[in-house]
Order: structure tokens, then sequence, then C-alpha cells
């Protein structure tokens, strides 16, 4: 069969406004041919879905490395207690590790997952990335624990897991900071160096109160945290503003930057970063925030502000699942001021902006090939009904 077309109660084309019983058509390689609404086609051989159709979506933070530690680690500990948990508990047999990256990784694909920003301590995700049917952004993630005196060690160390990684027509890897308060001054110069002109750059971002407590004060848990490794936090850690602001004073502009949680962003934050670079993404992770620190960012904040979302699960020490159209559940739960035009648009075309996918990824557009993903639920005039529903990959 050349052509195939499915059609569904609504159309999510992304980049243009939904359309009641729409349609769209692949060809045999699986790219976009046409799009519209059923009344308009001829006599065809049509699949229908009751529900919705939506592009594939996008993952723009996750750790599948961590996949074996599912349920390891405690809800609503906060992030200080977590770290410690994901340090000590993270090592266990090879054999576990790749299996469960494997199973991850095809559990994601299935759930309707086009493309993830895939956080990579280690070298382990190499191998399923290279098979997978998803494409990959591997931000090999560096930190030194502002040390000066680990900074060699840690750039040696995380050149061989880049190198390890392979960046071709499907898959992408820069250099990224983990969090501003674990990357020095000079790591940060160093991986500005390593990365060229529009990389995108994630980073952890203002995920816990400490966090800004840190930069503001100079004081705070983190440093009862960092005494427990043997580390002692640099004298001008205090720069009387957020933790966001560490990161904006050495970073690079030229490239891509996606913030990532953002749980205490606030709309002068948002402001700052809007002055530092107009290249600037906000990934939430939802499920991982509530499990961690049980909160949520401030959305009116991104949404006064203007900027782009996109959407991201973490890992599975800090979620349940690897499903972003779990994460589009919560947020709409919790938030349900936002619409879901909205958050689909930050689970599929944000997602795949941030990670310079969007030629291929992220809307039914004519010419690209995004998948097709099936959404249960119901469709009438109040909207559409969600809240037990499912997502299941169609192409």
């Amino acid at each position: 069969m050349s052509t195939r077309i499915f059609s569904a109660d609504r159309l999510y084309p992304v980049d243009r406004a939904p359309i009641d019983n729409g349609y769209v058509a692949f060809d045999a390689k699986g790219k976009v041919e046409s799009i519209g609404n059923i009344a308009d086609l001829p006599t065809a051989d049509i699949q229908h879905f009751d529900g919705i159709l939506i592009p594939g979506m996008i993952n723009a933070h996750c750790h599948l490395e961590l996949s074996h530690m599912v349920g390891r680690v405690d809800t609503g500990t906060g992030l200080l207690p977590f770290l410690k948990k994901v340090v000590t508990l993270r090592e266990v047999d090879i054999d576990i590790i790749m299996q469960a990256i494997s199973d991850q990784d095809m559990k994601m694909y299935q759930s309707g997952i086009s493309a993830v920003g895939d956080i990579s301590n280690t070298s382990h995700t190499h191998q399923t990335k290279m098979s997978s049917p998803i494409r990959y952004y591997s931000f090999v993630e560096m930190f030194d624990f502002m040390q000066d005196s680990m900074t060699d060690n840690t750039i040696a160390q995380y050149k061989e897991v880049y190198n390890t990684h392979i960046a071709n027509e499907k898959n992408n890897k820069s250099y990224v900071p983990h969090a501003p308060y674990t990357v020095s001054k000079r790591l940060m110069k160093e991986i500005n160096l390593f990365n060229n002109p529009g990389a995108t750059v994630s980073v952890h971002n203002q995920e816990t109160p400490p966090e800004n407590e840190l930069f503001l004060k100079g004081t705070g848990a983190f440093h009862d945290f960092f005494d427990q490794f043997g580390f002692k936090y640099p004298s001008d850690i205090c720069i009387d503003q957020t933790s966001i602001h560490y990161l904006l004073k050495h970073m690079d502009p030229r490239c891509k930057t996606l913030f990532v949680h953002n749980t205490l962003t606030t709309r002068d934050d948002v402001d700052a970063a809007l002055a530092f670079s107009s290249d600037i993404y906000w990934a939430t992770c939802p499920n991982a925030n509530l499990y961690i620190e049980n909160r949520l960012p401030d959305y009116q904040v991104f949404l006064e502000s203007g900027v782009k979302v996109c959407v991201g699960t973490d890992s599975l020490t800090s979620n349940w699942q690897l499903d972003i159209w779990e994460e589009v559940k919560t947020i709409l739960r919790h938030q349900s001021y936002l619409s879901m035009d909205d958050v689909i648009k930050w689970a599929t075309l944000n997602g795949a902006e941030a990670l310079s996918m969007d030629d291929q990824l992220g809307s039914l557009t004519i010419g690209k090939s995004p998948g097709l993903v099936h959404v249960d639920g119901r469709v009438d005039d109040q909207g559409v009904h969600i809240t037990d529903s499912k997502s299941h990959r169609v192409l």
C-alpha cells in the first residue's frame, strides 16, 4: 500500500488549528502527503480512530540510563535526599542496566515518543540509541562539584562518554552542565568551547528552594549536602541573585538553551534569560516535580512571557513511567486554565524545535515524517475528555 490515511474525531496538526473529523495521509516512507477534513476526501480506505490523533511526541528531558532505578527512591523527600539516593544506588549489574534501557526505549516508542533529549553520564545508552526507531539528542552531562582540582579529570572522563555517543543524520550530541550548584566557572567555560554555536545545551534549573538560597545568600542545605562528599563551595558562591543568573553569566548565548524543571522560576528570571538569548526553551517535568518536591512550576509565568515550553519525563528514579502523554494529563489536571492545544504543542513541536529536529518532527506538516499517535478519549461540544486516556503509536 503506497498511501495510508488516518482520521479521528479531532486531529491536531499542531502547526495549525485542530481539525474536527480530520484526516492525515502518509506515503509509504511515513511522510505526510496531505491533511484536511474527511468530507473533502473522495471515497478512500480510511482507518478511523475515536478520540484524537497527534504527531509523535518529544521527551525533551530524560535520563534513560537510570531506567533500572524505578521504585528505588522514595517520593516527596525533596531534591537533596533524592540526589544522595541516586548517587549511592545507581550502580548495579550492567546486564540489568542494559536490559532496562532497552525495555524503556521500546515503551517510549510504543507510547508515541519520536525523539528524546537524553542526559548521558555514561555510555550505557549508546547501543540502544543506535538501533532505536526513536531519535536521540544525547546531552553528555558534566559536573566537577565546583572543585577546580577536579575539573581536568572531569573533562577527561566525559570526553570518553561523548566520543562513545554517535552523532549522525538521526542522532545528535553536545556537552552540557549539570546544574548551577555543581559546575565551576572553569568547567562552564570549557563546555562553551567544546560546543559549536547552535548546539542545544540542557541544564537543570531552579528545582528546589535551597538552590536559590545558595546563590542569593551563600547559605542553606547545599553546604551540608556537599560536606557529606568532602567538598566545599568556593567563597564567591553568593552572587545576590537567583541561581539562573549564575548560568546566564557563564553559558554561551550562541547555543540553544534548554532550562529544565524551572519549578521556582519567576517572571524576572524569565526576563533575564530572554535578555541573554532569544533561543531559550523551558522544559517542564511535572510528574518528577511532584515525585521529588511535591510542587509544580508557575506556568502562568511562561504563558505571560510568551516563551516556548516543552515537556520531559525526567528518569524512572523520579517518575512512574517515561510517558509524555501522562505528563500532559498531569499538567491539565493540576492547571486546568491551560488549553489542551497549548500543552500538546509543548509536547510536540516545541520539543522538536528545542532539539533542532523540527524539520522532520513535531507537527503534521506536509513533507515531514513526525509519526502519528492515537489518544483514546471522548470529543464533544465541551472539548476533549482525556481523564483516563492512553496514547498509542499508529505510525
